[in-house]
């Protein structure tokens, strides 16, 4: 089905013609030749007849030029058969903490250490894109908290959006509120029983501007589930006796977060328990949503567009065209008797 997105647009139809009405003639300011002859010069000249067009003649390509483009900023759509969007599973922001101590390497993952950013990306990643059905976003956090991916069903592009995650690209401190209140604005206007977000610290709570509490208090009021992941590994467990890797995590503050809004707080040492935690919270119920269906859109403004450029190439070559018509018409007038008796005789033969 055609249908124009900005039919409005077509108002400012009579804009140019308007303008002109209104706006006073355009001066040079240098004076001027007057010449009394000059209605005798124009009728003198070959060109006569062509300055003699109607008025609408010489202002018609211009205005098929404006309605040209209009008809491109209206945009013209064709819409295509509803078709359905699965929409049977949870709404899911997870927050990744990209700060300086998620680059520590004291992970194992397929027997090399790994660091704690990497870690995660491998094995959230393949959390991530198993989702099907699920809306997933993703947010960086570290001094400050950002949305890097929207709510969306495509969970290959929100893999590829983690795995190009930076340690340091949002700042070196742990936002941990400022993360939470950031899902809370993308998950409200989501239905209330499948908001879920995931966050994964290494970290305490040293910067942003809401507290983890306050946080933790509104995304209750909200009914969204914050499931958090305290990541790092014991003491002593990365070969270096008395280091405890995991001295800045504040658990207390994760498993308060997780009670106060219904979710669950887990404790990934390493890459099994990591992956552990992603099979715990695959088991997670999804909730039915009202289905929804979407119409495939195809811009057809190009073609408007390209008539407009095309015609607007062709205005200044107008004159030289006509030029170049009326010298080989005047010179083939003169052979024209000849034509038409060469081309009887050969008719007869």
């Amino acid at each position: 089905m055609f249908e124009l997105a900005w039919p409005w647009l077509f108002a400012l139809l009579p804009l140019p013609w308007v303008l002109r009405a209104l706006l006073p003639p355009a001066g040079n300011g240098e004076p001027v030749l007057q010449v009394p002859f000059l209605a005798e010069l124009e009728r003198s000249s070959s060109r006569r007849a062509r300055l003699n067009l109607p008025a609408w003649r010489q202002q018609l390509p211009f205005a098929l030029l404006w309605l040209l483009l209009l008809s491109a900023a209206a945009r013209p759509q064709w819409l295509g058969a509803p078709l359905p969007i699965p929409a049977s599973g949870r709404d899911l922001l997870v927050a990744v903490d990209v700060s300086g101590s998620m680059d520590y390497p004291d992970m194992q993952w397929q027997g090399d250490n790994v660091s704690r950013l990497t870690l995660v990306k491998h094995l959230l990643g393949d959390f991530l894109e198993a989702r099907q059905g699920d809306r997933l976003g993703l947010i960086l956090f570290g001094s400050q908290a950002y949305l890097q991916a929207p709510l969306t069903f495509d969970r290959h592009t929100v893999r590829t959006w983690l795995d190009d995650a930076r340690i340091g690209v949002a700042g070196k401190n742990t936002a941990i509120g400022d993360a939470i209140g950031l899902g809370l604005k993308r998950l409200r206007e989501r239905p209330a029983q499948s908001r879920v977000m995931i966050l994964v610290t290494d970290g305490a709570n040293n910067a942003g501007q809401v507290p983890p509490a306050t946080a933790a208090r509104l995304a209750a009021q909200e009914q969204v589930r914050v499931y958090t992941i305290g990541i790092g590994a014991d003491p002593g467990s990365d070969g270096q006796l008395g280091l405890n890797p995991s001295l800045d995590l504040d658990e207390p503050a994760l498993r308060d977060i997780a009670q106060a809004t219904g979710g669950q707080y887990f404790r990934a040492r390493n890459g099994d328990e990591l992956q552990a935690i992603g099979a715990t919270l695959d088991e997670l119920e999804p909730v039915k949503q009202q289905p929804t269906r979407a119409r495939p859109v195809r811009e057809l403004y190009a073609w408007p567009l390209a008539l407009a450029l095309l015609l607007s190439t062709l205005l200044p070559l107008r004159q030289p065209l006509a030029d170049w018509w009326q010298r080989n018409l005047q010179r083939a007038l003169p052979h024209a008797p000849q034509w038409r008796e060469q081309l009887r005789l050969r008719r007869r033969r």
